[in-house]
């Protein structure tokens, strides 16, 4: 395997969420959210952006700001499992050899970070890229809630995925790091993913990426500076317009 030639970046959306009810439709600075990640995803340069849509409402926002639509099954039970969809889709000829896994909460990702999770699949042994921060906050080494990316970084900033935990791992001094859920994807690897049944760690870690590794997959870790702000709830919400509407 060689450095995907073309890539496509998907961005998996759907409404449901309990902390925060139509969350791709909350409006930041003047646009959906939904709308304002697909903008981070663009500014990244990397191909075409879809938005992967469990429902109509979002596939209308993103249709009316000049986007790529896909509408997919609202019932699929995971965001791979949306972006799989939409790809097979939008490209059943398989055109595209690889793809970025944008979260669809993220609206003020650095279009940076976003191509630096498709750089480590430059290395032919690499199926899948994700990213990671190093954790600066004590109470965030502890807390089950910051899944952490077990990988030896030495003086590089890509290293090889050992294992994600929710536990404080690994023991010892050290840094621990933050995983980050971006996620890219050679072709044939999401097409492989999506095809394995749920692993047992899997399950009891509840972290699907989990699932690659158990199956031998080679996860590729890229360290970058900072936690992107995910939006999960009202007090998130208004960060993020903070946040974007000082860069206005």
């Amino acid at each position: 395997m060689s450095t995907p030639r073309n890539p496509v970046v998907v961005i998996p959306a759907r409404m449901a969420s309990t902390r925060l009810p139509n969350k791709p439709l909350a409006d930041i600075c003047g646009a959906p959210m939904i709308v304002q990640v697909w903008r981070r995803a663009l500014e990244a340069k990397i191909g075409p952006v879809l938005v992967a849509c469990a429902e109509q409402e979002i596939a209308d926002v993103i249709t009316e700001a000049g986007g790529i639509a896909v509408l997919t099954d609202p019932d699929l039970p995971s965001g791979s499992d949306r972006v799989h969809q939409a790809l097979q889709s939008f490209d059943p000829e398989g055109k595209y050899d690889a793809v970025v896994n944008v979260q669809g909460d993220l609206p003020t990702i650095d279009a940076a970070d976003i191509r630096a999770v498709f750089e480590p699949l430059s290395d032919p042994l690499v199926d899948i890229a994700t990213l990671a921060a190093e954790i600066k906050r004590v109470e965030e080494r502890t807390n089950p809630n910051v899944v952490k990316a077990v990988a030896a970084f030495g003086n590089g900033r890509v290293a090889r995925a050992l294992y994600f935990t929710r536990a404080t791992a690994p023991y010892g001094d050290g840094p621990l790091y933050h995983h980050i859920g971006l996620y890219t994807y050679r072709r044939a690897a999401l097409d492989r993913f999506v095809a394995l049944p749920p692993a047992e760690l899997e399950s009891r870690e509840k972290l699907e990426q989990l699932r690659a590794l158990e199956n031998g997959m080679v996860i590729a870790v890229a360290l970058v500076d900072g936690v992107p702000l995910g939006v999960d709830t009202v007090e998130d919400l208004e960060r993020a317009r903070l946040v974007l509407g000082g860069k206005a």
